[in-house]
């Protein structure tokens, strides 16, 4: 069993309306083996396991062998044609992250809850390399 010291949470920086055929083939383009997420939540709440939490997905360099990795579908935008990062997350995947993270949180105590741009720290967004999940997830979650 693998050694969890971090629940990342992601935005799959994609249209609202992508299920799992469009990640799969995504992570596939990208020449990938593995999905980037343990977990997808769709804009209407639905949870989605894209790896079975025993198996290491690529959700941050450097960080997987001992992340689960949970996303929402969103996180962009594209006013006039223009990709803005986004916190769009619906109603339904607030509800559905929040109870997810709790249930994760509670098998994995010692696991921290964080986005994945919380690896660059919260305090300067020029550190950032991304902005993913496009909200502070560290504040958001912290009393999980």
């Amino acid at each position: 069993m693998r050694k969890i010291e971090r629940i990342f949470v992601h935005c799959t920086a994609s249209n609202q309306n992508w299920g799992t055929k469009e990640l799969w083939a995504e992570f596939k383009a990208k020449g990938w083996k593995q999905p980037g997420y343990h977990y997808v939540v769709t804009a209407d709440g639905g949870v989605h396991q894209m790896l079975a939490v025993e198996e290491v997905s690529n959700g941050v360099k450097g960080y997987n062998s001992t992340a689960i990795n949970v996303a929402y579908v969103g996180g962009i935008e594209r006013p006039n044609k223009k990709i803005v990062a986004v916190d769009n997350r619906t109603p339904a995947q607030k509800a559905t992250l929040r109870k997810l993270l709790g249930i994760l949180h509670k098998k994995y105590p010692a696991a921290r809850i964080m986005g994945h741009r919380s690896i660059w720290g919260e305090d300067n967004p020029k550190k950032w390399e991304k902005s993913c999940p496009c909200f502070n997830a560290v504040e958001e979650y912290k009393d999980i």
